[in-house]
């Protein structure tokens, strides 16, 4: 996988736990997604290592790994065959070598923790985001926008701010 952990602060006492998950993740996204969801599932493994205390030190790796790529699915709609890349649940689970109910309950226990959302614009895939209408609403004088209707300087301020994940062109 092209990611790097340059980025992703893990507690030493963490660091084995989350090698171990990511060589997973790792495996798998190189296998059957992408460098996107390898460097999101890489970044959510250090999110949860850095949990007090993290779910990460107990359990399986394989069936956090899988869990890890169960949130992640459902934030970015991996599960919908319209959607490209796409892995069906049963296969998700089948290629983990975990069993359903596992899955489905890391992965709730994942969403929960870190207040996940679908289409979460903090868990999109980058190249998603200009697509994830979460990503682009605002709140202006009570109202909710879509940042991209507003002028060029707003959307300037606004991505200034970190309320938006880029300017649109």
């Amino acid at each position: 996988m092209a990611g790097s952990d340059a980025g992703y602060r893990v507690p030493g006492s963490m660091k084995a736990a989350y090698d171990a998950v990511v060589q997973l993740t790792d495996a798998f996204c190189r296998d059957h997604l992408t460098d996107e969801y390898a460097a999101l599932c890489r970044r959510l493994a250090a999110n949860l290592s850095r949990k007090r205390p993290s779910p990460l030190s107990r359990g399986d790796a394989k069936s956090w790994a899988c869990g890890i790529v169960y949130a992640l699915g459902r934030v970015n709609f991996l599960f919908d065959r319209a959607q490209a890349p796409h892995v069906s649940q049963s296969e998700l689970v089948r290629l983990f070598a975990v069993s359903s109910s596992t899955a489905s309950s890391r992965g709730r226990l994942i969403f929960k923790l870190l207040n996940m959302v679908p289409f979460d614009p903090r868990w999109s895939l980058p190249s998603k985001l200009g697509d994830n209408p979460l990503a682009w609403f605002i709140e202006v004088n009570g109202l909710v926008v879509d940042a991209r209707d507003l002028p060029r300087a707003l959307q300037e301020e606004v991505h200034r701010r970190g309320l938006i994940p880029y300017v649109p062109k």
